[in-house]
């Protein structure tokens, strides 16, 4: 996914995991802006159809049969998508701004796994540490009478 022009806060990266969490904590700040002025149902209705707009775009992917990620990924991305497509219905029948919290929880937690690295990425610097000689532990002093000893 790109980053879509006219968007002042736009994420710098080009990687499609940093864009996506860029997408799904923008959506996010929208509704919780919304949640916000909630005498505002049109902003409301706004960021939900953004918020739905971004979540049909990773479902597009999802059944794409390019789509590089392992099935159970895919999987578990659209049982996700399904949530939010009924979470986002509701929220646009009732406009309950205080119902928004499922909506702006599973777009953040997303963002965050979005933006955490995969192993791969960091095993080169794990097998880097672990290839450091580990320092012996030290024996703690023998505890008296009544006393606790914890050593770290």
């Amino acid at each position: 996914m790109k980053p879509a022009a006219g968007y002042s806060n736009r994420p710098t990266s080009d990687d499609p995991r940093d864009v996506e969490a860029w997408g799904l904590t923008e959506a996010a700040r929208r509704l919780i802006h919304a949640r916000q002025t909630p005498e505002n149902s049109d902003l409301l209705r706004q960021a939900l159809s953004l918020n739905q707009r971004l979540w049909t775009i990773f479902q597009t992917s999802m059944v794409d049969p390019e789509c590089p990620l392992p099935k159970d990924i895919r999987d578990n991305v659209l049982a996700l998508s399904i949530i939010v497509d009924r979470q986002t219905f509701d929220r646009l029948i009732d406009l309950d701004v205080n119902k928004l919290d499922r909506l702006i929880d599973i777009n953040r937690a997303v963002a965050t796994g979005l933006s955490q690295r995969p192993a791969a990425a960091s095993a080169p610097a794990a097998a880097a540490q672990s290839a450091a000689p580990m320092p012996k532990p030290q024996t703690p002093p023998p505890a008296g009478p009544g006393k606790l000893s914890i050593s770290i």
